[in-house]
């Protein structure tokens, strides 16, 4: 084999790859969502369109999924915490949050982890409902604290691109001693 045939095997080699890596982009290109799912898509990093259910065809090496967000209701568990009740006793209250994405480029592009962010939001709103309630008035106001908690939930999830279905107190255990 002459220099010739190096030159022409090794031509053929560097366009059998560029023909692979063209295919390759194009089949990844073809986007297949779910049901009950949306893609987020940004077009050269800035952001171009959502894909909701079905099929989608992207422009390759331009288009790129960013985010795959569900938008089924999820159930986010809200840890213990401390709090202090108006009359100064110290109680622990935990919770659980149903939540579901409504608008998939706010939860994107809105807060950077908008379930953390809904966690976070949760608690202090607890802290601050039961400070302005008597230790006798917690265990009764179960369902007032709860109402209290999602309206402010559903202020800032507007903005978040999510909504809150319901807060739900699991337990109030009181810490004081005798």
């Amino acid at each position: 084999m002459g220099d010739g045939g190096i030159s022409t095997l090794f031509n053929f080699a560097v366009w059998g790859i560029l023909f692979l890596v063209v295919i390759i982009q194009f089949l990844r290109s073809i986007r297949i969502v779910p049901t009950q799912k949306a893609y987020v898509v940004e077009r050269l990093g800035k952001y171009s369109k959502t894909l909701h259910a079905g099929f989608h065809a992207l422009f390759p090496f331009v288009d790129r999924v960013v985010e795959k967000l569900d938008l089924k209701e999820e159930t986010l568990d809200v840890p213990p915490q401390e709090c202090f009740t108006k009359d100064e006793v110290k109680v622990e209250v935990d919770g659980v949050m149903y939540i579901s994405v409504t608008d998939p480029v706010k939860a994107s592009y809105g807060v950077t982890d908008y379930r953390y962010a809904a966690m976070q939001l949760a608690q202090t709103t607890t802290r601050e409902v039961i400070g302005k309630i008597d230790l006798d008035r917690t265990f009764e106001e179960r369902d007032l604290i709860s109402s209290r908690v999602v309206d402010v939930l559903e202020e800032a999830g507007r903005s978040w691109g999510i909504c809150i279905h319901r807060y739900e107190i699991k337990n109030i255990i009181s810490l004081f001693t005798v």
